[in-house]
Parts: C-alpha cells; structure tokens; sequence
C-alpha cells in the first residue's frame, strides 16, 4: 500500500489489499466460499459451522423439580457409577441444615446455585461435568455426558453459522444471514423490491434473474413458507420430495420419466391443486410423470389410471383396471372407481360427541411462529388440529403441547415450545404420542410379538402331545431365548454381512435357512403347521387358522380391521413402512380395553392409506375415543376432518403468515369461516354429501 499527499486535499491512502481506512484492519478477498459454513474459509470457528454449541441443560440434569436430593433430583448422580457424587453431597447438605427431602423447586435460590458451584465441602453439578470431561476419551462417558447436553445458541455467530467477515458484506443493508432467515415467498419479496445502481443491476443481473426462476420454483409446489436457513433434516418427506420436483424444474428436461410416491403428502387441499398442475405442465412438455397416489384430486388429475388389487398383501399384485382416465371411472371392478363415482364414500357420522364436560387450555403458546394463542381442547373428543402447510400444527400439537403433557405425567423430558400455562391436566390420567417411528430396529422385532399375541401362540405349540412327551416348553418356541432357537442366527432367521463402507446385508441363515428354530422344534406342528410356518401366515389367514382361540383371534382382528391383514405375523419390523408402524401402535393401544382419561396424539396417520382403509382407520379411532379417551389429530385429509367431533384450523398461511386460529368448532361451522382454506373445502364436501347431524 502507499499514502498519496494531494497538496491542498490532505493525504490519500491506497492498497491492493481490502483494507479499512479508519482502522487499518485487513480483509480476505471476497470469494464464494466465504459465505459458505460448510468451509473451514466460511464457517464460524466457534460452532464450526453448526449454528450452536452443545451446553449442559440444567433441565436435563433435574428434570423433575418436585423430587428431593434424597430421591434423585439431581439425574446423573443417581446411577451407579456417580452416586458417590450425590452421597457426598447429601452429607454436606445434612451438615448445614438444609432439607434434603424438600422438592427441589421449594428450595432457595442459594441452596441451587450452591448445588450447582459445590464448596469446601462437597464437589458441585459443574465440578463432575469437569471432571467426566476429563474422561472422554471412555466411551461409556461420552454416552453419559451426551444425555445432558443440549444444543444452545453459538454466542460468537448467533446461530448464522458464518464468520463475522461475511456478515460484514451487505446488499441494501442486509448480510446473508439475514437473507437466509427469511420464507422463500418473503426473499421474492425483498429482490422485487431491491434497488441498485445502474452498474450494480449490471453485474446482478443473471444472478438476480436465475435466483428468482429457482425461487419461483419452490414458491409454485407449495413451499413458500419455507426458511432458506431451514435444514433438510427437518422436512417432511412431501416436502423433501416437492424441493427435488422444483429443482427439475428448473432444469427443464424433456423426454424424462418422472416417478413420485405420495407428494401431497402433509399437502393441504388448497396446494394439492397447484401441485397437480404442475405435473400436467411436465407431461405437456414432453415428459412421463408416474404418481403412486391415494389423494382424490390427483387421481382425478391423471389422464390415465392404473389400479393394482384386488386388496392387499397376498390378495393384492393384480392389475384390476389400466384404463384412460374416462374408462377407469366406469370399471366395474376396481374399488377406487367406486369412490370416485360415490357408489362406496366414508360417511359423516350419525352424531358428534358433546364430549365430556372437562377442557384442557393451553395459553400464550408462541413457539415459532405461534401468535400467542390460547387453545382450548375439549376432552372425551375427536378433535382434528388442521390448517395449510407450515401454519404451525406441528409445532401445536407435538412441540408444546405433547412435550408439556409428557413432561406433566414424567413420560419425557424433552425440551418444550414456549407457553405460558397449562390448566387441566387433573382430568387426564396420561399421555400417548402414535407416531410412524419404527416399533424396533432390529429384524427381530415383528407384529406379533409387539402385541404380545405369540406368547399364546408358544403356549399352544408347547400343549401339543409330542412337545409334551419331548419336554418342550413355550420357550423353545420363543426365537428370542436359548433353547428352541438357531443359534448360528440367533432366532433372527438371517444373517448380517457388515459392508463397511455399504449398508449391511441381511442373508439367510445357512443353517436354519431362515427358519429360525432347530429341527426338533420345526417337527412340532399344530393343526399341521410348524411354528415357522405360523409366523410366515398372514394376520388374515391367522385369523382363519387359529378359530378355537378367542383372545388372539381378537388381537388378530384388530390388525386386520386398521387395513394390516396382509401383514406376516412375523414380518421383520424394518420392512414396515411408517404408516404401518402407527396403526400397529394404534392396534397396541386398543388391546387393552382398560384404558381410559388418555390423551392421544396423531400427526397424519392416513399417510399412504387408500380410501377403504381410511374408513376402517377412522372406526378404530372412533372406538379410542368412545372408550373414554380424547385423540387430537393433525390431518389433511378431508374424510378425516368432516368425521371430527371438533376442528381447530390454524392459519391463514404458513410461516410468518401463519401461526393463528382462524377457525374453530365443529366441520360444520368451521366450514362456515370465510376466511379459513379448510372450510372452503370442507364445506363443498359437507354439500356433497350433506344429512342431518344430531345436535350435541
């Protein structure tokens, strides 16, 4: 660099390098990488790039502040190998006066502040956690320590995940945090907007013009309430599936084949139209667009139909009609034709329940984009939670009031959306989350045993004359526990072939060949069948074979009538989809016909479900309610949603837009409501199929 005296103008500084006049600083050069967090250039040093650091979560180490130290409020120390910890401190709390057997939260403020910082007299909360650290290079530690961190804030990034070098670079005020933080719909908005000088529009120009193309992309299938900062982790899989349908768009291919599976999946009606158009624009072009579909206004959409049947499983691989849309409508054959012409529909219930009496409120719920809301729920009900994608349903039902309750009746401790207050929890006797996680991980796990329907089955084997007279027990029918089992496979009835850098293989047991039992136990047969060949049947074909048995036949039943009658009865959990997975729940829940006063929660159990089995689903949650429970669903099925006792639609739009009650009470008022997407389609489907309800 040089300095330049101009005589009568002062001195003038140069330099090749970005340097600060007032302060000397240098900067690197502006490049791409530097505004990019996945770059070691980019990235806050910090963070390295994640947005937030892993902190000790004073609600993870005491969970619950009604329990005393004496009972274990201070979680970690009360395992095994650290209670050493929490003897030590019970002892120097006892030697100065302090209650040990108060709650933790009638405590005071010293006396916390005091457990956490420690003494002379005994070692703190933040002393052990020095300490284990100290230790990490043992697994098991690392496992302990994990379970109370939680991921907080980056304080030197604030969550931008960048360095401060690329914040510094603005664009009319704004950095690219700020940028990224914004909807999709909201960033259109601010580049439609955005003013530049005649050299800057220059240099913009085709970056401007191929930005707005891919963002008009996103904002046409339904994702306009998007953050751009949001991490793909976190969507949905129709979401994930409509950001890959805008990004062939983008790419404007002709002569492609396109395959879809469910991409209205968590699509409100209003979008399930613009998403329809959208395909036909791709097969205009010269494009093939193949959707494995169950939603009615897609269906209708297509220009040619194809229907596999006649019903599921092993009933099912047939192509029952492949017809041009027109034709497909009047086959006699094929059940979806019959829904679609009104021959077969799910009817609006006779009557709504009044429900119970009792309410749970929820107030001043503001997690995300929730605007403050106070909820009301009434209990003993069917209530559907409903509203366009993104308006915060999600974030309702599960993130703040799930957590609260788990939290309430100890079944979880997770971190929970803001609210203020929660005021009914004395008319519930527990909380029940049905999701599509998996109900196990490992092939091991199956249907029948996750209803506790084979220890019947064992018993039946074992009653047999030659087991008796062999002294085979119903655990030697169990592929869980030495004794009956193959012990090269273990009862797993396969093999693992670890890969490496693949996923692993599973293959055939070469000693059971996939039978999973030893010889002498696959000689036992009942009613002509050997145990393996039990649980290779179907639920429906069980059903038929185990007539004489009335409590499995029952638990049998159950499965068939939630739309699982094609199911193995020993069919390798891995192998379920999600949706079968939370009517298998569903079918858990319902086998104990005892309960009663629980709170049942759902987000979207139709996921992948046809017309017919929609109906049986809704006659199983009809019977979780009448039997004294209340179930809170989020849906977007309209079937669903007019077979509701109460609707609370959230809205009008989503993201920022969103987060507000726009309706709620009954479909048929809700369907009243102007301004709510839910009614207006609610209502065209109540005409259609309008009857008298039975007042409440």
């Amino acid at each position: 660099h040089c300095a330049v005296e101009v005589i009568g103008h002062g001195v003038h500084s140069f330099s090749t390098n970005f340097l600060c006049q007032q302060c000397g600083r240098t900067f690197e050069p502006l490049r791409p990488i530097l505004f990019s967090f996945n770059h070691p250039l980019g990235a806050c040093p910090e963070c390295k790039g994640f947005g937030n650091v892993l902190r000790y979560d004073p609600e993870l180490v005491i969970p619950d502040h009604g329990k005393s130290l004496a009972e274990g409020a201070i979680e970690p120390w009360s395992k095994p190998g650290t209670d050493w910890w929490g003897k030590q401190m019970l002892l120097a709390m006892k030697r100065k006066g302090i209650d040990v057997t108060a709650p933790f939260r009638s405590l005071p403020k010293s006396t916390q502040t005091l457990l956490w910082e420690g003494d002379d007299s005994f070692d703190g909360i933040n002393n052990f956690f020095e300490y284990m650290e100290g230790k990490r290079y043992k697994l098991h530690v690392r496992v302990l320590l994990s379970r109370y961190r939680t991921p907080v804030e980056c304080p030197a990034c604030h969550g931008s995940r960048l360095k401060p070098d690329a914040r510094f670079v603005k664009i009319a005020g704004t950095d690219i945090h700020e940028i990224t933080e914004q909807t999709i719909a909201g960033l259109l908005s601010w580049m439609e907007a955005l003013t530049l000088r005649p050299f800057e529009q220059e240099i913009a120009a085709d970056i401007l013009r191929q930005l707005k193309a891919k963002l008009g992309f996103l904002l046409r299938v339904g994702l306009g309430y998007l953050t751009l900062a949001r991490q793909t982790k976190t969507l949905s899989g129709g979401e994930a599936q409509r950001v890959s349908l805008a990004n062939q768009l983008g790419a404007r291919l002709v002569g492609t084949l396109y395959v879809l599976d469910e991409p209205t999946i968590g699509l409100h009606a209003r979008d399930t139209d613009l998403l329809a158009g959208i395909l036909k624009e791709l097969a205009a072009v010269g494009n093939t667009v193949v959707v494995v579909e169950h939603d009615r206004h897609m269906i209708e959409s297509a220009d040619y139909l194809v229907e596999l049947g006649p019903q599921s499983g092993e009933r099912g691989g047939e192509i029952i009609c492949a017809a041009p849309a027109k034709e497909f409508i009047q086959d006699k054959r094929a059940l979806t034709a019959r829904y679609l012409r009104g021959e077969e529909q799910i009817p609006l219930p006779k009557s709504r329940r009044s429900g119970n009496g009792k309410v749970l409120v929820i107030a001043g719920a503001n997690e995300h984009n929730l605007k403050d809301l106070v909820v009301r729920l009434p209990l003993g009900m069917f209530i559907c939670v409903t509203g366009v994608s993104g308006s915060g349903k999600s974030t309702l039902v599960e993130d703040t009031l799930y957590r609260a309750l788990a939290r309430a009746f100890r079944v979880d401790s997770l971190p929970m959306g803001r609210f203020k207050a929660i005021k009914g929890l004395e008319h519930l006797k527990g909380v029940r989350l049905i999701d599509q996680q998996p109900i196990g991980r490992t092939p091991r796990s199956n249907p029948i045993t996750y209803l506790k329907a084979f220890d019947e089955i064992r018993q039946l084997f074992a009653s047999e004359r030659e087991a008796l007279r062999q002294g085979l027990t119903p655990g030697h029918f169990s592929f869980n526990t030495a004794g009956g089992r193959c012990e090269r496979c273990e009862g797993a009835g396969v093999e693992k072939l670890e890969m490496y850098f693949f996923e692993d293989l599973y293959v055939p047991c070469e000693s059971c060949n996939g039978k999973r039992f030893k010889p002498e136990v696959l000689a036992i047969r009942f009613r002509g069948k050997t145990i393996s060949e039990v649980l290779a049947m179907t639920v429906d074909d069980a059903v038929q074979f185990f007539t004489g048995s009335p409590k499995l036949q029952e638990r049998l039943h159950l499965l068939s009538s939630i739309g699982l009658g094609y199911l193995r009865l020993g069919q390798s959990a891995t192998t379920l989809s999600g949706g079968e997975a939370q009517r298998l729940k569903i079918a858990a829940e319902l086998k104990d016909g005892s309960a009663k006063d629980l709170f049942y929660i759902m987000d979207e159990p139709t996921t992948g479900l046809h017309f017919e089995d929609v109906k049986k689903l809704l006659a199983v949650l009809h019977k979780l309610v009448n039997a004294g429970n209340t179930l809170v669903v989020v849906e977007h099925n309209l079937d669903v949603i007019k077979s509701a006792d109460w609707v609370i639609d959230l809205g009008p739009e989503g993201g920022a837009a969103g987060g507000q009650i726009i309706a709620e009470g009954r479909p048929e008022q809700v369907a009243k409501v102007a301004a709510s997407h839910t009614g207006r389609f609610l209502a065209d489907l109540l005409v259609t199929q309008a009857r008298t309800i039975t007042p409440p």
